[in-house]
């Protein structure tokens, strides 16, 4: 990049058409007012004084930031004196102009508490040169008196543009804020999909240990047809599995799921001895909520067919309608009775992650979960896992 690109990119950096259009006119519009009689004595001062404003009133192009306050503050003041004199010498008045943009742009560039005494001054100055006599100018002290008034319009803008500012700056916060929040959700709906594939391969894969624990004791007691019944529940246990895996990945889209059926489906797969009960007015739940109940369920069986294998296992499913301005609940309920005598725990049972992903799961839907032993009543010896989700 050459020189004269980089001066040109500087100056036009922050500038608006409108302000760029305004300083040319001011400057063509005082070459064409003031006319300088002749090339010398006074002629040549206010030609010299012409070009000397018009050049410092091309700073307005200069971007804020790019001059220090004192060397802005040295600018303003030079080419408030150098209107001051054009306006002394100039017969036709028009000079004035420059002696108003000055305070405007002082306005703008300067605090307000530099800006209105600097503009003081400069109302006095061209009032004062227009007052004395040493020109025979046609011009009254008012108008000097006035240009001071400018000041205003140039705080105006620069409130005008601190808003701006402001409002772009929040903008691109808030744009921030977004897409941090998005980033936050995804990373969120990553460790879902996380704990959704646990789940489902842990409930897969619980059921297919099982059973092939079963069919291996059935090998050693020689009953041959029971041990090929229970590798073909092993290789069912597998194409469910399968399907489950397929299920999830459907869930991922914002597809209504079917609550009520597909925990029947789920109860019916693991356990010939489970029961579903709905209870209340039942309604169709929001995707997320339905699938982390969904999950939650998968999570309760496995645990029940890890650490109780052939309990009686009861799902309870109960919409709870709250009265006045309070949410609706929904309440998921899995118990399973205590193990028959002489069944053990699975082999490799319990990862430890379960009921964890469990809770981080209805942290992020607002819900509870409670888990724990059953200690009294015809379930004793059992567990019991309690969901509760606002919705």
């Amino acid at each position: 990049m050459n020189r004269t690109q980089t001066l040109t990119r500087w100056f036009a950096a922050d500038n608006n058409p409108i302000q760029v259009f305004g300083t040319v006119a001011a400057i063509v519009v005082g070459a064409i007012a003031v006319r300088p009689i002749g090339t010398s004595g006074t002629g040549l001062a206010v030609l010299c004084l012409l070009v000397l404003v018009s050049l410092l009133l091309c700073t307005r192009l200069i971007p804020e930031g790019r001059l220090s306050p004192r060397v802005q503050l040295t600018v303003l003041c030079v080419w408030s004196a150098g209107a001051a004199a054009l306006l002394a010498l100039d017969r036709s008045g028009a000079s004035a102009l420059f002696a108003y943009f000055v305070t405007g742009h002082a306005g703008y560039r300067l605090d307000s508490r530099r800006s209105l005494p600097f503009a003081a001054c400069t109302s006095v100055l061209c009032a004062g040169v227009l007052v004395l006599p040493w020109g025979g100018h046609h011009t009254s002290w008012i108008v000097g008196a006035f240009t001071g008034v400018s000041v205003l319009v140039g705080i105006s803008n620069r409130a005008h543009t601190e808003a701006l500012r402001s409002a772009r700056a929040a903008a691109e916060q808030a744009e921030l804020a977004s897409r941090a929040e998005a980033r936050a959700e995804a990373l969120a709906e990553r460790a879902r999909i996380a704990r959704d594939v646990h789940d489902v391969l842990a409930h897969s894969l619980a059921g297919v240990n099982m059973q092939l624990e079963v069919t291996d004791a059935l090998l050693e007691s020689g009953d041959i047809e029971r041990a090929r019944q229970a590798a073909q529940r092993a290789q069912s246990l597998v194409r469910s599995g399968l399907t489950e895996v397929q299920r999830t990945v459907g869930d991922l889209r914002e597809d209504a799921l079917p609550l009520v059926e597909t925990l029947r489906s789920m109860l019916a797969s693991l356990s010939d001895a489970g029961t579903l009960t709905v209870d209340g007015p039942e309604r169709e739940l929001p995707v997320r909520l339905a699938q982390v109940i969904v999950r939650c369920a998968q999570e309760a069986l496995t645990n029940a067919h890890k650490y109780a294998p052939g309990a009686p296992v009861r799902m309870r499913l109960e919409y709870v309608e709250r009265r006045e301005h309070l949410p609706d609940e929904t309440v998921f309920e899995v118990v399973n009775s205590a193990p028959p005598e002489g069944s053990r725990p699975l082999a490799g049972a319990g990862s430890g992650m379960g009921l964890v992903g469990m809770r981080e799961r209805l942290d992020l839907v607002g819900g509870t979960v409670t888990a724990g032993p059953i200690v009294d009543g015809d379930d004793a010896g059992g567990w019991r896992v309690r969901v509760v989700i606002q919705g």
